[in-house]
């Protein structure tokens, strides 16, 4: 059984999904960055499995080691007082046996949700969708089982992958989404979507809270704005990987004009005002 704390966060997060006011979620990768996230006024942390990766070197898609995942998102529960969610990626096995293992040590973290998607490695072929329903059935059995309701975010990554036309894509992703839905998913997370009318189409036809990404490096287009995708309907919206990204990027720009001009404007510029940049730094180790 999980402690009530967790339970209670669990129901919180859940209860975010179905709120009039869309869920924002900044995406951290350690403790840090959820710690100013959450000082920063958000009612929830998410993790960026690529971000963590990044964090310690490698490439996204569980090349790290679950092990090492585990630690880090024990240091962001015990540092943070929000709801955490965490990106679990395809599950961290190649059976159920071993997703709902993976899953129950990710559990005992004291986590409050977790985004699992059918893609292996952002291949063309997605898992098999009665294969991944079985999965997220399984996961929320366990949930059961332990006494608290999990959040489950299904992410299909039909539009991400697969090679079929626009319309294909969008009318397999609301296949898979209704049916991730009825196996226990508690929202579907469709990415990368930015245009009006299939966001609309994919509010209207499932079943379930949608979560939309906004990440300029993957996909083409930026969704609309955060009230607008409120005014539509769209449940969560997911920064993913790009507060990470954005953050080697400025660390390289720095770099680039150190070495090239022996200037540091940029860096400058991203420290105005000092004050700001010391506020960010206490508000990350919570002080």
């Amino acid at each position: 059984m999980v402690p009530p704390i967790q339970k209670e966060k669990a129901e919180k997060l859940l209860k975010f999904h179905h709120d009039e006011e869309i869920l924002v979620l900044l995406n951290s990768w350690d403790i840090g960055s959820s710690r100013l996230i959450e000082a920063c006024g958000y009612k929830a942390i998410a993790t960026t499995s690529m971000g963590m990766a990044a964090a310690l070197g490698y490439p996204d898609c569980q090349v790290m080691q679950l092990s090492e995942m585990i630690n880090i998102i024990t240091g962001i529960v015990k540092g943070v007082q929000a709801p955490v969610t965490v990106d679990i990626e395809a599950g961290y096995g190649n059976n159920l046996d071993e997703i709902t293992d993976s899953v129950k040590k990710i559990i005992a973290t004291g986590i409050a949700g977790i985004n699992i998607e059918d893609s292996i490695d952002l291949g063309p072929v997605l898992i098999d969708e009665i294969a991944f329903c079985e999965r997220i059935a399984a996961i929320r059995a366990l949930s059961n089982s332990l006494g608290f309701h999990l959040v489950i975010n299904a992410r299909t990554d039909s539009f991400y992958t697969s090679s079929g036309s626009p319309k294909e894509k969008l009318s397999e992703s609301i296949r898979r989404g209704n049916k991730y839905r009825e196996a226990g998913a508690d929202c579907i997370f469709v990415q990368p979507v930015s245009d009006k009318a299939t966001i609309a189409t994919l509010v209207k036809e499932i079943n379930a809270p949608l979560n939309i990404l906004l990440n300029p490096t993957i996909g083409e287009g930026i969704p609309p704005s955060i009230r607008q995708l409120q005014d539509m309907g769209v449940a969560r919206l997911s920064l993913g990987s790009s507060l990470m990204k954005a953050t080697l990027a400025l660390i390289k720009k720095v770099a680039d004009e150190i070495v090239t001009y022996g200037t540091s404007d940029i860096l400058l510029d991203a420290m105005m005002p000092v004050s700001e940049t010391t506020l960010a730094y206490k508000m990350a180790i919570g002080r």
